[in-house]
This record gives C-alpha cells, sequence and structure tokens, in this order.
C-alpha cells in the first residue's frame, strides 16, 4: 500500500489543520471550526453516584468539555441516567460519554442515555486469546459478518438517539484477527477502526469520533498519521481525539503525552484531546490546556519554503543514517548538550547540574545515567581539570584550544576560518543557510557536526524543513537539534519541549538535543533524557507503563505505582506495566517487559510480556513477587549505594 509521505497532512510546511467534519457530541461541537476539546476521565465507582458527580464536577471545573465514565456492565451504564441528572441539576451542560470494554449490552444501554458512547474495536466482538489465525479472504469476510451482527444494533442505537461514538482503537488490545491478518502494526490499528467505520457508513451514520492510542509515542503518531491518510484515501473526515494511553505519571506522564499528542497537533491533527495520567483526573486538565494554548495563533507563524516530495518516512520509523563524529551520529545513541553560558567560569558544582557526579573523600567524579555528554559555556572558561568523560564546547573566538574542548562556529565563520579546528567543529546553522550553496562545500570535512537552530513560532515544521535539505543534498553529516525558550515554568517547559524536539526525534531525525531556558539546569538536564526516553531513541531509566484509573481499577493506583518506582527506578531499560484492571491489563501492555495487574478486589497476577505467571496473589505481597519475578527473570541489578 503506497501512501505518499506528506498525505498525512495539509502541509509540511504551514500550520493548518486537518479540515474534519463537525461531530455533535449533546451542544457541543467537535471537529470542523470547533476548538480543540479538552476532556478526562472519571476514576471512581460508576455505582457509587455520589463520588462520581462530585469527581466529574472537578474536572468540568478545572476546563474538561467532556466528562467520560466507564460502563463495565448493564448496571452502570443504567447508572448513567442518574449520574447526568445530577451533574444537570448542578447546571451543567457538559457531555458524559460512556466507555465500554466488551459488554455490548452495556453499549446499547448507554446510547440511549448519554450523548457519547467510546467503543474499543478490539474487543467490542472479539475475545482476545493470543492464537494466530490463518485466514483466507472467504473466512476473514465470514468474521467481518459476525462483526457486522454484534455491531449494527449499537449503530441503530445511536442513529435513533443522536448519540455520536467514538471508536477507539488501542494498541494493545488489537483482537487476534487483525494481528493475525495485518500483525502488531500501526496499519492493524487503522483497519481495526475502519472495519466499524465502514459498517456505520453502511447505515448512512456518521457522528463518529476516531482514536489511535498506544503506549509506545513512535505507533501512536505513526498510527494517527496513517489514519488521516487512510481516510483521505477513503473520501473520509472524522475528527480526531488523542491520547497517549498508560502514559504515567509526574514528569515522565507529561513528558511522554506531550511528545505523542503534541507531535500531532504540530501537523494540525487532532480535535480533541485527553492527557492519561495516572493522578487524579482534575489535574490533567491544566496540562491538556498548555498542549492546546500553542495552536491558538499558530497560523501566523513566518513562512517557510514548501518541498514536495519530502525524504521521510512518517508510518514507520527510521533513523536518518549519519556519519560518526567523534562519539556523535552514525550508530551513537543522540547526545545531550546542556547550556552553562551564563557562568563565567566553569566549576564542579555546575557538572553536578549536569549529572555527574563528585566524591570529595575521594576526590573522584563518576556518571550517572542521565549525564550530559557535553557542556556549552560559550565565552567561559575552565577552572579545573575536567573529567575524562564530558567535552566542553566555547564559542570559536574564546576556545581554548585544550583537550575537551571544542569550537562553536556560526557558518559564515566557520567558511573563513583558516586554523586547526577542534576534533569537532560545531557549525551552527539556520534554515535559510541552508538554501546556500556555501554550506555544501564543507561535506568532504569530516569533523562537522552541524547545530540547527529556529526562532521561528512554527519551529519544527522550519527544522524539518532543513532536514529534508541535506538529506536531499546526500550530506550524512550529525545534527544536533537546538531549541531556545521564554519558559519560566516547569511544566510549560517540559510540554513545550516535549512537543518540539520528540516530533523530530521520531521522524528518526537529530544526532544531539540542545535546550536553553531560564530553567534550572538539573531540571534542563532531566528534560532532555526524559524526552530521549519518551521518543525510546535513548533509554536512560526504567520504563512504567501505568493506566491512569477509572471505575474499573481494583487498587490505589498511584499508591502502588509509588512503591514499585521506588523500588525499580534503577532498572534501566526495564518496561514495567501497572494496570488497574484486566481490560487494560495483558493486551494494553503490549511493550511492557512485566505486568503487575489487578484481577480481582485485593489480588493481583503477574504477567512477563503476555504471559501470566502467577495469578491471584493477595495484594499485600504482590510488590515483592514482582521484584522476586524480575530477579528469576536475569532483569535484577542490586542498587549501588
Amino acid at each position: 500500500m503506497e501512501i505518499r509521505p506528506d498525505s498525512f497532512c495539509e502541509s509540511l510546511t504551514k500550520y493548518v489543520r486537518f479540515p474534519s467534519r463537525e461531530v455533535m457530541v449533546g451542544s457541543l461541537g467537535i471537529g470542523g471550526n470547533n476548538p480543540i476539546r479538552i476532556q478526562s476521565m472519571t476514576t471512581t465507582d460508576t455505582m457509587d453516584t455520589r463520588a462520581t458527580v462530585d469527581q466529574s464536577l472537578r474536572m468540568i471545573e478545572a476546563g474538561s468539555e467532556l466528562v467520560r465514565i466507564t460502563a463495565p456492565s448493564k448496571r452502570e451504564a443504567e447508572n448513567l441516567n442518574t449520574i447526568k441528572e445530577e451533574i444537570r441539576n448542578c447546571g451543567y451542560k457538559t457531555p458524559i460519554v460512556a466507555d465500554i470494554h466488551f459488554t455490548p449490552n452495556a453499549a446499547l444501554i448507554a446510547a440511549t442515555i448519554v450523548e457519547k458512547v467510546r467503543i474499543n474495536p478490539g474487543n467490542y466482538a472479539d475475545r482476545k486469546k493470543f492464537d494466530f489465525i490463518e485466514y483466507t479472504d472467504a473466512s476473514y469476510e465470514q468474521e467481518l459478518d459476525r462483526i457486522r451482527e454484534r455491531f449494527i444494533p449499537l449503530v441503530k442505537v445511536c442513529k435513533e438517539n443522536g448519540t455520536a461514538l467514538r471508536i477507539g482503537t488501542n494498541h494493545g488490545s488489537l483482537s487476534d484477527r487483525i494481528l493475525s491478518r495485518y500483525g502488531d502494526t500501526p496499519l492493524g490499528m487503522v483497519e481495526s477502526a475502519m472495519e466499524f467505520i465502514r459498517i456505520c457508513e453502511e447505515f448512512d451514520y456518521h457522528d463518529l469520533i476516531l482514536s489511535m492510542k498506544a503506549s509506545n509515542t513512535q505507533v501512536m503518531v505513526q498510527a494517527y498519521r496513517l489514519t488521516v491518510a487512510m481516510m483521505k484515501r477513503e473520501g473520509m473526515n472524522y475528527p480526531l481525539h488523542l491520547g497517549v494511553t498508560e502514559a504515567g505519571e509526574g514528569e515522565d506522564g507529561r513528558i511522554k503525552s506531550a511528545v505523542g499528542i503534541g507531535s500531532l497537533l504540530e501537523d494540525g491533527i487532532g480535535d480533541t484531546i485527553r492527557v492519561s495520567l495516572t493522578e487524579d483526573p482534575e489535574l490533567e486538565i491544566p496540562v491538556a490546556q498548555q498542549l492546546v494554548q500553542r495552536y491558538s495563533t499558530r497560523n501566523s507563524h513566518s513562512e517557510i519554503r514548501s518541498i514536495k516530495n519530502p525524504p521521510f518516512r512518517p508510518y514507520d520509523y527510521t533513523r536518518r543514517s549519519t556519519i560518526s563524529t567523534g562519539n556523535i551520529g552514525g550508530n551513537n545513541v543522540p547526545r545531550v548538550i546542556i547550556d552553562l553560558s551564563a557562568v563565567d567560569k566553569l566549576i564542579p558544582e555546575d557538572l553536578i547540574k549536569a549529572g555527574y557526579i563528585y566524591s570529595e573523600s575521594l576526590d573522584k567524579w563518576s556518571i550517572s545515567e542521565q549525564a550530559a555528554d557535553f557542556v556549552y559555556v560559550g565565552k567561559g572558561h575552565l577552572s579545573f581539570e575536567l573529567p575524562g568523560m564530558i567535552s566542553v564546547i566555547q564559542n570559536e573566538n574564546s576556545w581554548q584550544k585544550k583537550d575537551q574542548t571544542l569550537p562553536l562556529f556560526s557558518l559564515d565563520h566557520y567558511l573563513k576560518y583558516k586554523g586547526t579546528g577542534g576534533t569537532i567543529n560545531f557549525v551552527s546553522i539556520s534554515l535559510s543557510d541552508c538554501f546556500r550553496p556555501e554550506l555544501y562545500t564543507l561535506k568532504n570535512k569530516q569533523s562537522i557536526v552541524l547545530v540547527i537552530d529556529t526562532a521561528n513560532e512554527h519551529g519544527i515544521a522550519e527544522q524539518r524543513r532543513a532536514f529534508f535539505e541535506i538529506i536531499n543534498a546526500n550530506w550524512d553529516v550529525p545534527i544536533v537539534i537546538r531549541r531556545d525558550y521564554n519558559a519560566s515554568v516547569k511544566d510549560e517547559f517540559q510540554i513545550f519541549t516535549a512537543t518540539d524536539l520528540g516530533s523530530l526525534l521520531i521522524d528518526g531525525f537529530g544526532d544531539g538535543i540542545w535546550l536553553t531556558a531560564d530553567i534550572p539546569v538539573d531540571l534542563i538536564t532531566q528534560t532532555c533524557f526524559g524526552i530521549l526516553q519518551a521518543t525510546r531513541t535513548r533509554i536512560s531509566k526504567t520504563e512504567y507503563i501505568s493506566c491512569p484509573s477509572c471505575g474499573r481499577t481494583l487498587f490505589n493506583l498511584q499508591e502502588i505505582t509509588g512503591k514499585i518506582r521506588s523500588r525499580t527506578n534503577h532498572l534501566k531499560g526495564v518496561k514495567i506495566g501497572v494496570m488497574g484492571c484486566i481490560v487494560n491489563g495483558p493486551g494494553e501492555m503490549a511493550d511492557a517487559d512485566y505486568g503487575y495487574v489487578g484481577t480481582g478486589v485485593g489480588q493481583i497476577s503477574l504477567y512477563k510480556g503476555y504471559e501470566v505467571i502467577e495469578r491471584n496473589i493477595p495484594i499485600e505481597k504482590a510488590v515483592d513477587a514482582l521484584i522476586n519475578l524480575i530477579k528469576e527473570s536475569g532483569d535484577w541489578v542490586e542498587l549501588e549505594e
């Protein structure tokens, strides 16, 4: 299936939103010319009416424009009527969304009560057994007939009641049928939804919203892009709901959500968003608002030269091939440069902020997993002997030409430079430099690393356009992505940087990252490594795939995730899924190495990948059992004192 690399958006160089159709959810318009809508989901037991109403009101007052509530059975679906009435009696018309897994009967009830129903095509008509099935075209068509029989009643009820429907694919809960036919791929995710969409269109029902959620940000972004391209091919334009599922908590959850959601918003994709954090749902709203606010005036950005046939692969991850210059480019992980140019003389305390560890008693340096590879001091100078694992970048006219020091040139200065350069020569350029023939006279120099900067409000598009020009010139020079921010608030800084750098890294661009802001240096360092982790381009810590909790959750997710994190956060590269129930269990944690899943009140089952290792462990013993499983599997390392 050949799809053009620019089919997923209206323009790669101008901010334009995908022209989706408007779908009314109650009195709220989604898609079309409406602003990007923000929503969240309750974490209470749906049968606890008072708790669910109170939490819904807190969400609404925080800015949630839709409230999603789980309905795992007919009882909960019926109770949505009481919950809705209570919310309306408080003076709010905020639409209610019923979240359905496995239970078509509950969906049929909910569709007569609430303004929108969300179903998962992976489990609405299928049960996952992790079986591979050989299908002929005829036998697969028989499966589609079976799905039609289960799904058509809901389509009819939604159409009769004016109820909107979200067809929400999840990467981890694709059916055995889809996995057997299309594999564990973004294409499989899209086809899972398309099968249901085509049934809706048979009945002239178009009040649809689509989502393609995944915990893996690369897969998530690719699936949404492919959805837009496939819709265009089939003459569809349904609105899109964006979210990174099981993003986690704290700054990791915020960075991961911004990488996935922000990357798509930058290209005009997305009509409504939900940030899924393992925190109280009202705390998700400010993060979502910060993500969305950047696009209210984005269409006024400075012009960027357009391009035909862009040289990249937006539907699967392929890292741009470059030569290795020192420890940058080639097969090296993306490097981190930390800006310490505000200091006149570099002192040991500055390196500690950049991730290095100093023992005064031993007079010895060591390196953490999140230590900068380079520090930039601008006009500054060195006042002590550097540890051997770091290099310092200085402006060319202040360069001391000592061991472990490297120069930074502007393009014009480097073109005129006659002296002996460094082992690595950093050359700062902008997009306009990429159209200058003089730049490409440097192609035969092996010591160059380009640093691409931008001041354009639509900076991702401008920097990506620079990559395109250099790729088309067949120049495999390593490139560092540099951005300067005015942000002085932690959350805003992390969300904006994760969006801007994350998008390019997911596209396979960037051999290093370099951020500057009026933010503490240690926070900048943490953020850089958090972005690389979230894009899966450089792993420096444990990854937690934890769901945001809902009425199906069988234990306190925040508390348990904290306990697991406190004992495992030194296990670099290990992925641990913490899931509140079986719905978000073995399928949903497709990328996890180990899983901690609620299977009953006070009971936990442990997984290794998809395989159940031990069932129904008492919750008070389950964290210890998880640690023992990791040890028995050979992935445990003792924490160094």
